[in-house]
């Protein structure tokens, strides 16, 4: 299992609370330019934002995955979210991260200190997606220490940009 609570030098992952829901939809949940690359539509509603917040408190729960919220060490405002799905020996992991703090590092650095505790545990794969046009991410991924295995064609379904499946980068980081 992944710890509850990781901190890094600037940020904390935690498990989120019901309270976060307002805040990740002010955020980000809302923002077309955040959501291009999900694998969901924008929030149309604060109330859509804390149906998600408590699908994710389940999961938590029965642990079906890993949900994290990010915050800058100094406050508890949610700043993103990095997912953990633990299938066997590997974790896939999937984040966003609200605009206003693009380009700060914090997603490289939540994610390397996620892989490295999922690799620590006992894992012997960390993993993730991402749309081939989504620079950003293919930037993160590589900061956080993954390495580009391939490309896989027609492979994940962006709903903000076609509602055909798209091709998408595999990454990972193994032990």
């Amino acid at each position: 299992m992944l710890p509850q609570r990781l901190e890094t030098a600037r940020l904390v992952l935690r498990r989120p609370i019901d309270a976060d829901a307002g805040e990740i939809f002010r955020a980000y949940t809302q923002d077309p330019l955040v959501c291009r690359f999900m694998v969901w539509q924008p929030h149309s509603s604060e109330a859509e934002s804390h149906s998600f917040i408590t699908s994710c408190i389940s999961a938590w729960e029965q642990g079906t995955r890993l949900p994290y919220v990010i915050t800058e060490a100094s406050s508890q405002a949610p700043v993103g979210m990095l997912d953990a799905r633990i299938n066997g020996f590997t974790v896939d992991f999937g984040y966003v991260l609200a605009r206003t703090h693009w380009g700060k590092g914090y997603m490289p650095e939540a994610l390397a200190a996620l892989a490295t505790a999922a690799l620590d545990e006992g894992h012997f794969r960390a993993q993730a997606f991402c749309d081939v046009e989504n620079r950003p991410s293919q930037r993160t991924l590589e900061k956080a220490g993954f390495t580009r295995e391939g490309r896989l064609e027609r492979f994940m379904v962006h709903p903000n940009i076609s509602t055909e499946p798209r091709p998408c980068f595999m990454y990972s980081r193994c032990r």
